[in-house]
């Protein structure tokens, strides 16, 4: 059902994608931008699958990166029907294909081992009594682990990926002995970490992560992400909200 509340918007600077967003329920933020463009297609890449993918940012953006085909699964009906709107309105729906599904049982549906490239922007704070959830369940669910936990996501993901196949991932700082005891645990490998830093003076707050499946543990921490510089975004935010090949991206 469509609301009052729902615009179409650019995404960012990217003209010729729009996405459909509902300020009230569901907005994407800048976390899913600077995952999407932190993850690698490397060649003979066919299938990847977007785990949460809200209203479908990630899956747009990528399709200026492949032309590999894109799933996305979305818990929430209201969430992925903006998502829905939004591939209809790019003439997308032969790249991207939206699933309203649980995840934590979206292998049963789709089945194990088909997809290259796995990626999950996972709610970043756990739920419990003393939880600040915010005022709707669209951004409760979205931001808390109350449909599902970290352990639960990699479990999924191990499961939905080749042997081999990247799992990259964005996550709050305070949780990275976590989220690599939970990877390891599972038998994926990290090969790529990159730190997200508010400024330049700041603490990083986010990280940026790439591991593969039963793959061999050999990380490379990249240069750390800034994303203001001078009371404004940094020069590599701003080039990644307008997407384009440079040194960000090969």
């Amino acid at each position: 059902m469509s609301s009052k509340m729902e615009a179409i918007h650019e995404l960012l600077g990217y003209e010729r994608l729009k996405i459909v967003q509902n300020p009230e329920m569901f907005r994407f933020s800048l976390d899913s931008l600077l995952l999407a463009d932190f993850v690698r297609i490397r060649d003979g890449v066919q299938e990847i699958i977007d785990l949460g993918c809200g209203n479908a940012p990630i899956p747009l953006f990528l399709t200026l990166k492949t032309k590999a085909r894109i799933t996305g699964v979305e818990i929430q009906k209201e969430v992925f029907e903006l998502g829905e709107k939004s591939v209809r309105l790019n003439g997308l729906e032969d790249q991207i294909r939206l699933i309203n599904a649980d995840i934590k049982a979206v292998s049963k549906t789709l089945g194990a081992n088909l997809f290259d490239v796995a990626i999950a922007n996972p709610p970043y704070f756990k739920a419990g009594p003393k939880s600040n959830l915010n005022k709707t369940d669209a951004l409760s669910v979205a931001r808390h682990e109350l449909k599902i936990t970290f352990e639960e996501l990699v479990i999924e993901a191990k499961r939905l990926l080749k042997n081999g196949g990247s799992f990259n991932l964005i996550h709050r700082t305070e949780r990275i002995g976590e989220v690599l005891e939970g990877l390891r645990r599972n038998g994926f490998g990290v090969r790529r970490l990159r730190f997200v830093h508010p400024k330049k003076e700041n603490p990083a707050l986010l990280f940026l992560l790439e591991a593969w499946k039963n793959g061999k543990e050999d990380v490379k921490v990249e240069r750390p992400l800034y994303v203001y510089e001078n009371g404004e975004y940094s020069e590599e935010v701003r080039g990644i909200f307008n997407y384009k090949k440079n040194e960000y991206n090969q």
